[in-house]
């Protein structure tokens, strides 16, 4: 053991503070629960950004995929040809032609622009946050009637349900005598879909692929392709290997590149909260300094008393380490617990005080998401758990060997 059982003794007899030391004692409750409060911070704070990170990043690329395939000339015509050509490649799930434009949406004396997707209906299934949302219904209809799936914050904006209908009008008009005439078409809603990104929600319209090569006349070509891949993490080699074999005729990218300003946002945000987080725990590492430098000046006497009776200084030195450690110790692991619990019931907290309070606390208009997730990584609890411990010992360190340099003579002088 590097501690004896007469120095945890001391120890553990200092830290439960007498009367007389009631001041002390609280200012080390205090450390205690400076540190607690910024273990769980850190760690609560963390979780929530990675989740946030996640569950952006996964219903981006559940409806955008991992890969984009375009044609440096333009639509591509052999589309079919180049989908089979994808999908034979390593790591490549499925290879989705679509075309994809603007439009302006009316319905009941309502405007707003919107982003149509033509894709087939077969091509819905690797889309899963979409997928998931549609029913048998919705799907027959898309597949059968040429309907259109629209999200549920535009079908309350617009007022619309199944099998309502709206006025699409395309900037890109059909040249007549009389000059450029817009394209605009009606259709019937089939489906409502629900992806829990407002984004997606409340401007994107997905059409069946030839029902949008009809509207946007462009012909049998497609603007791109949608690729999907088993190895999103390694997703820049999938994108090299891909580029090599395609050659300069077309145009790749990955969805590290399409969001590349959003993820470098997220990053910066996240290291930046990380270190003002930190300065939490540093701060109550600093209430440890001052807590212990009051119990060392209390217990001058005691310290004297033991130095004379053959005491070490070393051995004070390690009794008054492991009283401001373990201050630190408590406090790092009731901080873990609390941090792990609250992320375990996040959202049912999130929904309690917003009943509580009547507001809402994360709209789903500026955080893009639905619910508030909250992803746990070990790696960054152990990290923190570690840095917390760390500065703990350290803020110990000068108090100790201030009461391993207690002169006995001088203070045994005036007792």
């Amino acid at each position: 053991m590097i501690f004896s059982p007469i120095e945890r003794l001391l120890a553990f007899r200092y830290i439960r503070a007498r009367r007389a030391e009631g001041f002390i004692s609280v200012v080390a409750w205090f450390s205690l629960a400076g540190i607690t409060l910024g273990v769980a911070t850190l760690i609560i704070v963390m979780s929530v950004m990675n989740g946030f990170r996640a569950e952006l990043i996964g219903r981006i690329l559940g409806l955008n995929g991992h890969l984009g395939v375009s044609s440096v000339e333009g639509g591509i015509k052999d589309y079919n040809k180049l989908a089979l050509r994808l999908s034979e490649m390593p790591t490549i799930i499925a290879a989705t032609p679509q075309i994809e434009g603007q439009v302006m949406v009316n319905a009941n004396n309502q405007a707003r622009g919107a982003v149509v997707r033509g894709v087939s209906w077969s091509d819905l299934a690797v889309r899963k946050p979409l997928w998931e949302s549609l029913d048998e219904n919705a799907i027959a209809a898309f597949r059968d009637d040429g309907a259109l799936l629209i999200g549920e914050t535009m079908a309350f904006t617009f007022r619309l349900k199944l099998g309502d209908t709206i006025t699409l009008l395309s900037p890109k008009g059909r040249v007549t005598a009389f000059g450029t005439v817009p394209l605009r078409r009606s259709f019937k809603v089939g489906g409502i879909f629900k992806v829990g990104m407002h984004e997606y929600d409340s401007s994107f319209i997905f059409m069946p692929l030839d029902v949008a090569q009809l509207f946007f006349d462009t012909g049998d070509i497609v603007s791109g392709f949608e690729v999907y891949s088993s190895a999103p993490l390694k997703i820049t080699a999938v994108s090299n290997i891909i580029k090599s074999q395609l050659g300069a005729k077309y145009r790749v990218f990955d969805w590290q590149e399409r969001n590349a300003s959003f993820l470098n946002a997220l990053k910066v945000e996240r290291n930046v909260m990380f270190l003002i987080l930190t300065l939490i725990i540093l701060v109550a590492a600093f209430n440890i300094v001052s807590s212990m430098i009051m119990l060392v000046r209390s217990k001058n006497a005691d310290i004297a008393v033991l130095r004379s009776l053959g005491a070490s200084s070393s051995l004070i030195m390690r009794v008054f380490l492991i009283t401001g450690a373990s201050i630190g110790a408590v406090g790092t692991l009731a901080g873990s617990l609390l941090g792990l619990i609250f992320c375990w019931q996040i959202d049912n907290i999130k929904s309690g005080i917003e009943s509580l309070s009547g507001a809402e606390l994360f709209s789903a208009e500026i955080y893009y998401l639905s619910k508030l997730p909250a992803v746990v990584d070990p790696f960054e609890v152990s990290m923190v758990v570690v840095m917390a411990l760390v500065l703990s010992f350290i803020a110990s360190l000068y108090p100790a060997w201030r009461a391993a340099h207690v002169a006995p003579a001088e203070v045994l002088r005036y007792e």
